[in-house]
């Protein structure tokens, strides 16, 4: 009888149809991957086999797989929107206050930073590796977090600068120096240092040029912070030969003490470097200058790069790497199971994921700001449809074409 055919086939038209639906409503859904219904066939068997007579006895569904091939990627302005360019998937941990939240794999990159500073997709946590002073250790993975509370001062201790003093000038006519006269030196230039509270102090260098001598032309550089001469020695002595270039390279130390401002600072100590300095006909100035000291800040903004690495912005002009985004692969992605969600966990078909830096292994790269749509082909899964409606018809025709012949032979 065909009515077992007939039914079979009903059940496979109506899981497909449900798969192209399930298609179709996740058309815009960021990371999601279409998937397809695939059939085998049933025989009927006796003891001796599969008769060479017999018919069939209708189809299955084998399976419903998905397709893992890439979406288009949109740009979409926010920092934390994350899309991966080829392979690999982010890594999060669902359940993160639970001691029993496991890990799960996605395409979806919508991230954002909740309360205490995780960042998250819901309440699922993407994971990687914590920087520490800047350099990532890559180990096992765990919870991505941004340093939301005010980063530490540092206090200075080396300021470079590489500064060209004119070689056309003359010694001052006012002796000595005397920072409100300034026929009593040539140039100042000026930098801001901090002390151990992120105060910060106004250093300024006075240069006066000396009389030549048979070694070459002589400066001395005196040192102010904040208005006053600094502690002890604060002069330095400048020699250039007839190229003009500097032949003493040992570093200026300056000493000054910080005026007590809502708490007191311990004296700082810094030295200053002018090695590559120069003495030639041209305007003096300051080319180059660093000063590792800094202010407290907060953090302002972040930016992740291709290789996952999260570069933090703050608000005291610094910038360090706080942590770097980790990227899931698998041998048969295939063999995951897809929980919802647009999230999937590892299966023993799906073998042990490897996990490695964006661009590494055979990782995909990472791409901030943007996302990765949807890989459903709406114009495609709409003539599935109407094919599926073709499949599901036929069968429903060949039912009532059997259910027409029972009826003949009942009338019979």
């Amino acid at each position: 009888m065909g009515f077992q055919q007939g039914l079979s086939g009903l059940n496979s038209a109506s899981s497909q149809l449900d798969t192209i639906g399930n298609n179709v409503s996740n058309a815009s859904t960021v990371g999601f991957k279409s998937s397809r219904t695939e059939f085998g066939d049933l025989f009927s068997t006796s003891f001796y086999g599969v008769a060479n007579t017999s018919a069939g006895i209708g189809s299955q569904v084998s399976a419903v797989t998905q397709s893992f091939s890439a979406g288009n990627i949109t740009p979409t302005g926010r920092s934390l929107d994350l899309a991966i360019n080829n392979n690999g998937f982010f890594i999060v941990r669902q359940n993160p206050t639970s001691t029993t939240g496991s890990l799960a794999y996605t395409r979806n990159g919508q991230f954002q930073v909740d309360k205490d500073g995780y960042i998250v997709n819901g309440n699922d946590r993407l994971q990687g590796w914590m920087a520490n002073n800047g350099v990532v250790t890559q180990g096992p993975v765990t919870d991505l977090k941004l340093q939301t509370n005010l980063i530490s001062p540092a206090v200075t201790t080396k300021v470079t600068m590489g500064v060209n003093v004119d070689s056309r000038l003359s010694p001052p006519t006012v002796t000595p120096l005397n920072p409100t006269n300034t026929n009593s030196f040539n140039w100042s230039n000026a930098a801001q240092v901090y002390d151990s509270l992120g105060n910060q102090h106004n250093l300024t260098l006075y240069y006066v040029k000396g009389t030549a001598t048979t070694t070459g032309t002589p400066w001395t550089v005196t040192a102010y912070v904040d208005g006053s001469p600094a502690s002890g020695t604060n002069t330095y002595t400048m020699n250039y030969d007839t190229s003009g270039n500097l032949t003493n390279t040992t570093p200026f130390s300056v000493t000054f003490s910080p005026t007590p401002v809502n708490g007191s600072s311990a004296p700082v100590t810094f030295t200053v470097d002018y090695t590559g300095s120069t003495q030639v006909a041209q305007a003096s100035g300051t080319p180059t200058e660093t000063v590792d000291g800094y202010a407290p800040g907060t953090l302002s903004s972040m930016n992740i790069d291709t290789h996952g690495n999260i570069m933090a912005s703050f608000s005291n002009g610094q910038n360090k790497v706080i942590g770097q985004v980790a990227l899931a692969t698998f041998t048969n992605s295939q063999g995951l199971q897809n929980e919802g969600g647009n999230r999937w966990q590892q299966t023993l078909a799906s073998g042990v994921p490897a996990y490695n830096a964006p661009g590494s292994g055979n990782s995909g790269t990472v791409q901030s700001q943007a996302l990765e749509d949807s890989n459903v082909d709406l114009t495609s899964e709409l003539v599935n449809m109407i094919t599926a409606q073709r499949f599901y018809q036929a069968n429903a025709q060949t039912i009532k074409t059997e259910d027409t012949l029972m009826q003949t032979i009942i009338n019979l």
